[in-house]
């Protein structure tokens, strides 16, 4: 089993799942060609993928879609919400296997678990990908942590976290509006590094192995403080099993096999 992190930040979310029988892409916010050229940094092509999964419409999620999924014709899994959104966005028509937030699905030897999430789209989701090897869980845009999310998410033996800002940090630029900010801070915003320790202290277990940091703000967070904060929490906690990776905007993160 592979699984890349493309890249993950405010401009653009992309992830790569590969089994024995099926790939995937989950989210699609760069540019086509950008998706192509980081997936050839794995030896990878878009022309071998069984489709995209989709958590919500925002730009830094879709902006592949046209370049990808249209060009290729591969089937785009989300729900119809999200559907109507990217479509009246974008100005295409994509191939959408349309799905109910909540329920689950196959995609070859992939089950897909999909639940709602807190966060200013349409009718955003996480999921929770079910391998042959392992679970994981997708979690890139969220305001806060709801019991759903927790109990969806506690079998994951492998967890993409959403870390966005420090909460100092974000409310010292002077760059961001402080409707910006506001928004950001919302329980339907973004996850500060408190706010994605405290969800991984919720879910931890001896099952998560490897923990992403990601949609790191550039402006608003550090890589290093996003993990000491989260190394720290799990320490507390005594979990001190799990691997605390931060993610990156402009470069694929190293390849987990499992």
């Amino acid at each position: 089993m592979h699984f890349t992190i493309l890249g993950s930040g405010s401009a653009g979310n992309c992830s790569y799942l590969e089994t024995p029988n099926t790939r995937l892409l989950i989210d699609a916010g760069f540019s086509g060609l950008q998706i192509r050229k980081r997936l050839a940094t794995i030896a990878r092509s878009p022309e071998t993928l069984r489709g995209i999964l989709i958590t919500h419409e925002h730009s830094d999620h879709i902006a592949g879609l046209v370049g990808l999924a249209n060009k290729l014709d591969l089937p785009v899994y989300c729900n119809r919400l999200t559907r109507e959104a990217i479509e009246d966005q974008l100005k295409i028509q994509i191939r959408a296997q349309t799905f109910e937030t909540g329920s689950s699905f196959e995609v070859g030897d992939v089950r897909v678990d999909t639940f709602p999430v807190p966060h200013d789209a349409t009718d955003p989701v996480g999921f929770l990908l079910r391998t042959p090897s392992g679970n994981i869980g997708i979690l890139t845009d969220l305001g806060h942590p709801t019991k759903l999310i927790i109990e969806r998410v506690r079998t994951a033996n492998i967890l993409l976290l959403e870390a966005n800002h420090d909460l100092k940090m974000l409310q010292d630029d002077p760059r961001r509006p402080w409707s910006l900010k506001q928004r950001i801070l919302s329980r339907h915003g973004h996850l500060s590094n408190e706010g994605a320790a405290d969800l991984v202290e919720q879910v931890v277990s001896a099952a998560l192995t490897r923990l992403y940091l990601g949609h790191l703000s550039r402006d608003c967070n550090r890589p290093e403080l996003a993990r000491s904060v989260v190394n720290r929490r799990l320490q507390q906690v005594g979990a001190t099993h799990v691997l605390v990776e931060s993610t990156s905007q402009d470069t694929p993160s190293p390849t987990c096999l499992f």
